[in-house]
């Protein structure tokens, strides 16, 4: 770094400007990655119900509708009165998007009935798209209108539907975030400055790393397959994380140049100690992100690929543009300021503020470590009842159109439904007899919300396939339940196979928290062998893991409270359920992340006290009070820029806002400024085995 610092100061101008401009191109291309995003991606391609589900398709067709259009006759019409106007949309629809022709109340005499209310005022239509999940995903869009009616009420729903709808949403709710936060972000950092041009920086950092973020996922989406969801997760951390690296090497170059160095020298030593540490953490986080490429699901994989991509965008331009900016600013870095000397008087009121809390830990490390531990476990109580999930109709607002036609469709036409399907095989693999078929039957009959039970079509000599019909929404909780039931069956000498929409779901939460010890593994051993590394000591990077696994238990207690138990739901405006299993993935990631992240601008600056020949109570002294502040405004912004999720009308984009800001509010504070001083008090010369850190380190 002070070879690169070096390299700044002698060519500032050009730094900056080639930088700025192959950040502004790749931005122009990384601008296309939209058309190349797949909406799909939520199945593990391995699973039980993928592979029951193609078995199934092939013998029979597609089965699983992936757009169910609800029409309501107008008040003086009847059902067979709107059937020429239906039908004439239903088969202008373009063949190629079709898997198999549309199955509607006006062309299916076998199934009318089921097809329509029994005061004949609503009927359905059933639209199997053509294609891999992706695609019929996108096919939606191309049917959406032409299922429309002129003059007929007509909704929406199903699978492809409720997805388009959630998808649509996120976008707009990161648009909105986005909008909000930037403004009062820029705001807050002239508020920490005290000027326009030092607060600019980290926000202009931020814009530069977003653009960035969206190349790098440009290239990606040539080799894999990137879910649109990725953007989001991209954006939202690049601008973030972008944001509290500028916070980190602004504050300390003007430490420096305030300790009387010149601006050069300010630079190097910034570079030097910040910069080192912006790389570090840099490293550590894509690490840590990389233990979501151990899923299967291509969705999972994508916020993996988001995140890096922020990571690597926000260090990138916080270790290049930023430099640079500084170099040609000089002293001047304080020009525009609205209040003389604010960032010196700030910072000398935040060390006496965190001089005397640090103090007041160091003279009970003991009592402070027991009771925010204990604080900590209690909030992390709750999750010892949590239960995990996937993101379905419930994620929309309550008032949402889509959710409601959903809810009315499982009530009114079980047969809309796309069930579970059950593939029977006796121990030879062979189709059952029929008296083992019948037994099985009877017995998926007798489970609850099962409403009926039919063959699919003509037995074939290797299986005999059934289909369950629900009388509650695909997906749902009630029909994960379902899906357990039929599988708790024990029929002696049949072998079941389930697959459909819930089962995919059911199959894809398993896989998730089959998986989710081995993310964990790699983030632990990821942060312990880089800490290590890094600083030199096999304890502090225990101590790191451990306090990032108390900030993860702590803060999904919380999560579990209210998005599970509903504590404060209506007041939220969020239907309690089971956590989203792939919404966890993320949070945990970015939880993980962000604690060993802060942890170690906190612990750099102690090693640093420690290298100048600090002892251990010195050393947390230096650290907690040097990095108090800046670390508690990172804390700040990067709340203001999750925090506008919370804003958002889908359960899962509130789920990542609240989930952040508890994360973040608990780990800026009570484990980063009180319990590791206090551990690091109490484990004394510990702290630095098995060698004392150099001046280097």
């Amino acid at each position: 770094m002070t070879t690169w610092a070096g390299v700044v100061l002698r060519h500032r101008l050009a730094v900056l400007l080639t930088s700025v401009v192959i950040v502004v191109l790749s931005g122009a291309f990384g601008a296309t990655v939209m058309d190349r995003l797949s909406a799909g991606g939520y199945a593990d391609p391995g699973s039980e119900a993928v592979a029951t589900e193609k078995l199934i398709e092939d013998h029979y067709g597609r089965q699983t509708p992936d757009v169910v259009a609800l029409y309501t006759a107008p008040e003086g019409r009847t059902l067979d009165d709107l059937g020429p106007d239906v039908q004439a949309r239903l088969d202008g629809l373009d063949s190629n998007l079709l898997a198999r022709p549309v199955v509607s109340y006006w062309n299916s005499p076998a199934t009318k009935k089921q097809l329509a209310t029994a005061d004949g005022t609503q009927a359905l239509a059933l639209v199997y798209l053509d294609g891999d999940e992706n695609q019929r995903l996108r096919g939606f869009e191309d049917v959406r209108e032409d299922l429309t009616v002129p003059g007929v009420d007509t909704q929406l729903t199903g699978f492809s539907a409720l997805a388009d709808d959630i998808n649509s949403q996120s976008e707009k709710d990161l648009i909105f975030a986005e909008s909000l936060s930037l403004p009062i972000t820029l705001v807050v950092l002239v508020l920490v400055f005290g000027g326009v041009v030092a607060a600019s920086l980290p926000v202009t950092v931020g814009v530069l790393a977003v653009l960035g973020s969206l190349a790098s996922l440009r290239v990606i989406s040539e080799w894999f397959e990137v879910n649109v969801f990725a953007v989001n997760v991209a954006s939202l951390l690049a601008l973030g994380l972008a944001i509290d690296y500028g916070l980190f090497v602004v504050s300390r170059f003007r430490e420096e140049i305030t300790a009387g160095r010149s601006a050069d020298d300010a630079l190097v030593r910034t570079m030097s100690t910040a910069g080192r540490t912006i790389g570090f953490s840099a490293l550590l986080l894509v690490c840590a992100f990389a233990g979501t490429l151990v899923f299967p699901q291509p969705m999972l994989k994508s916020l993996g690929f988001g995140a890096m991509s922020a990571v690597a965008m926000a260090a990138l331009m916080s270790l290049t543009v930023l430099p640079a900016a500084l170099a040609l600013l000089g002293t001047r870095i304080g020009k525009w300021t609205w209040n003389a000397n604010a960032f010196e008087r700030g910072e000398a009121r935040a060390r006496r503020f965190w001089g005397a809390t640090t103090g007041a830990v160091l003279r009970r490390p003991g009592l402070v470590a027991v009771t925010i531990g204990a604080l900590l476990l209690l909030l992390a109580a709750p999750i010892n009842a949590i239960a995990l999930g996937d993101v379905d109709h419930t994620a929309l607002p309550a008032d949402s159109k889509a959710r409601a036609t959903a809810e009315h469709l499982a009530a009114e036409f079980p047969a809309a439904n796309s069930g579970v399907l059950v593939v029977l095989e006796d121990a030879e693999g062979g189709a059952p007899e029929n008296t083992a078929v019948n037994d099985a039957v009877r017995e998926l009959k007798a489970v609850d919300d099962i409403s009926d039970v039919s063959p699919l079509g003509a037995a074939t000599e290797e299986f005999v396939a059934l289909r369950v019909e629900m009388s509650v929404p695909d997906r749902s909780q009630d029909a994960m339940r379902v899906v357990d039931d039929i599988r708790a069956i024990d029929h002696p000498g049949v072998h079941w196979q389930l697959g459909g929409t819930t089962a995919s779901t059911s199959d894809g939460v398993d896989t998730i928290v089959r998986m989710m010890p081995v993310m964990l593994a790699v983030m632990a051993a990821a942060t312990l062998i880089l800490m290590f590394v890094a600083f030199g000591s096999v304890v502090l990077p225990i101590k790191a893991v451990v306090m990032a696994f108390l900030s993860l238990g702590a803060t999904f207690g919380v999560l579990t409270l209210i998005f599970h138990n509903g504590f404060l739901a209506n007041q939220l405006g969020i239907t309690p359920g089971p956590l989203a299993a792939g919404m966890v993935v993320l949070v945990i990631s970015v939880v993980f992340g962000l604690s060993t992240d802060y942890e170690v601008f906190l612990l750099s600056r102690m090693v640093e006290a420690r290298a100048e020949g600090a002892d251990t109570a010195e050393a947390v002294m230096t650290g907690a009070t040097r990095t108090g502040r800046v670390v508690t405004a990172a804390a700040a912004l990067l709340i203001l820029v999750t925090g506008a999720f919370t804003l958002s009308e889908l359960t899962p984009m509130r789920f990542i806002g609240i989930g952040m800001i508890t994360a973040l509010l608990i780990d800026a504070t009570l484990v980063r400024m009180l319990l590791v001083p206090a551990l690091v008090k109490l484990m004394g010369r510990a702290n630095w085995w098995p060698r004392t850190p150099s001046t280097s380190t």
